[in-house]
């Protein structure tokens, strides 16, 4: 953390967390009410948001109007059509007389984005629900013949790829045109976390770096949540004087159009925060403090607070928009807030006893197989195991609510846990954590265990090497003092031209950099 000197902010579900399932509900309400009003049933007035139904992360099938759950690769974990969940052999052929094998091998081409669209932020939590509530509608309304790709009302058919880009439609009118925002401000308290250590942190983190913000939203609506976030008596200790919100940053970026903004982003301008409409021209003066900029890029921001990629942490909710893209694009470090954490440790330390007897099955079912090889004839009857693992994945699964855990299902990972592991630095139920750490604190993995580390126990292991058929390519470890011979071996029989190295020595020291830092320093230092 010491080598961090910029920190930079998300709004919408970082710095304001909004409240869960009132905003939610409230994003649902009004997009079905958009939906009706273009001429989709009343009836659909009458569905409210379930929160223990969707979870981040979901694909949807826009040919077949499936919610999928997938694993890194495109293995389906689950299936819904509609409320019906539809398992196994269902996968490969749902039980409809018009429907054919859908995902004959339980696996999808993730790379096909014109077919299958991730719901990954927060925001498409009720956009999640909305499309379950969609298709399982038309597909049992006595009204509306369900087909494969679609439904028919008559003569009129309406495919599931146009009832989704319909639903998405919907959603950025309602963000964008409609009244969500002016609801949410109308009633802060109702939708809007407010943490009393916020100001508290951010002076910290200014004392030691240069803070940043960058949201897509708004000037307006960004300047009312975040004096609404910093609205206290106090400033950020008890005794010392209030300060506006915009005192905490040295440089705040509005209408930023991430992950645009990764990229070659738009054009930087100045907002004219008495009026909130922009000031014409582009801006190309030195960084000020009191001013807000729309628009703009990463690399501006790198400009404006002299900065490169490592120098910067941001922190956001998007593990596409905040992490995926400042991660691959301008290399900052990243760290990704994830509400749903706080629930998903609970469940992990509550239900324990689930955890602990999966694995005991686990150990269990490879005991039966344990004194069998390739010329056993015996086949144990492990089918009691199976239906008591499926019984326990099933338990643990519902604890975490209909569509299971944000991070797993049974034992598999979830895409959105793959992408966590692979581009978030660092991640929590909330960034407010960082306040009990200081800003010289080391943060390293754990050590990932590969299968074959975490099955064989840290003794000597007696294999004869020269049975094997690899054994010609098995490498030793390395012996510093064989040096003198490797040279006389190579040397004894070699004309007077020799190349400059003859062989590689053996390093001294630690080879690997992916977590250091250090060349600048070195090179001062040697200076």
């Amino acid at each position: 953390m010491e080598k961090i000197k910029c920190f930079g902010f998300d709004m919408d579900y970082t710095l304001a967390v909004y409240k869960s399932p009132e905003y939610e509900s409230l994003g649902f309400e009004l997009t079905v009410e958009r939906l009706v009003s273009i001429g989709y049933p009343q009836e659909l007035l009458s569905f409210a948001y379930d929160s223990t139904f969707p979870t981040r992360g979901l694909v949807f099938d826009t040919l077949y109007g499936n919610l999928l759950k997938v694993d890194a690769y495109g293995n389906l974990l689950v299936c819904a059509h509609g409320f019906n969940f539809i398992r196994g052999s269902q996968v490969a052929a749902q039980k409809r007389p018009e429907t054919r094998e859908q995902y004959p091998n339980k696996f999808i081409q993730r790379d096909d984005t014109e077919r299958f669209y991730i719901l990954n932020t927060l925001f498409n939590l009720p956009e999640t629900y909305l499309l379950a509530c969609l298709v399982d509608f038309f597909t049992n309304c006595p009204r509306y013949t369900s087909c494969e790709t679609g439904f028919k009302d008559g003569d009129l058919f309406m495919s599931y790829r146009s009832m989704f880009q319909d639903v998405r439609d919907a959603v950025d009118w309602v963000h964008y045109k409609g009244s969500l925002k002016e609801k949410t401000v109308e009633n802060l308290e109702k939708y809007v976390v407010k943490d009393g250590k916020l100001p508290l942190l951010l002076s910290r983190m200014k004392e030691v770096g240069k803070v940043f913000l960058a949201t897509n939203s708004d000037y307006k609506y960004t300047d009312k949540i975040m004096t609404y976030l910093f609205d206290f008596p106090h400033g950020p200790k008890p005794g010392s004087s209030h300060r506006p919100w915009q005192s905490y940053f040295d440089l705040i970026l509005v209408d930023a159009r991430k992950p645009l903004f990764f990229g070659e982003g738009t054009v930087l301008r100045q907002v004219d925060t008495k009026t909130g409409k922009l000031k014409i021209g582009t801006y190309t003066g030195p960084l000020q403090h009191g001013i807000v900029y729309s628009g703009g890029s990463s690399d501006t921001v790198c400009d404006l607070l002299g900065a490169k990629g490592k120098d910067i942490l941001y922190i956001g909710d998007h593990i596409f928009g905040d992490i995926l893209k400042s991660k691959k694009r301008q290399g900052w470090r990243t760290f990704l807030v994830i509400p749903e954490l706080a629930q998903e440790l609970h469940v992990w330390t509550d239900k324990s006893a689930l955890f602990e007897e999966l694995q005991s099955l686990d150990i269990f079912l490879a005991e039966l197989y344990k004194h069998l090889d390739s010329s056993s004839n015996e086949r144990p009857d492990i089918s009691s195991i199976q239906r008591r693992i499926k019984k326990v994945t099933h338990d643990m699964d519902m604890c975490y609510g209909m569509m299971g855990s944000l991070f797993r299902s049974g034992s598999r990972q979830t895409l959105f846990a793959s992408q966590v592991m692979r581009y978030a630095d660092l991640y929590a139920a909330s960034f407010i954590n960082l306040l009990y750490y200081p800003f010289s604190y080391l943060f390293r993995a754990a050590h990932v265990l590969m299968p074959h580390e975490s099955t064989v126990e840290h003794t000597h292991v007696d294999i004869n090497e020269m049975e094997s058929p690899l054994a010609t390519r098995n490498r030793t470890s390395v012996d510093f003092k064989d040096t003198d011979y490797k040279r006389h071996q190579l040397t004894r029989s070699i004309s007077e031209i020799k190349p400059p190295n003859l062989f590689p020595l053996a390093p001294q020291e630690i080879t690997h950099c992916h977590d250091e830092d250090d060349d600048e320093e070195e090179e001062e230092e040697e200076e």
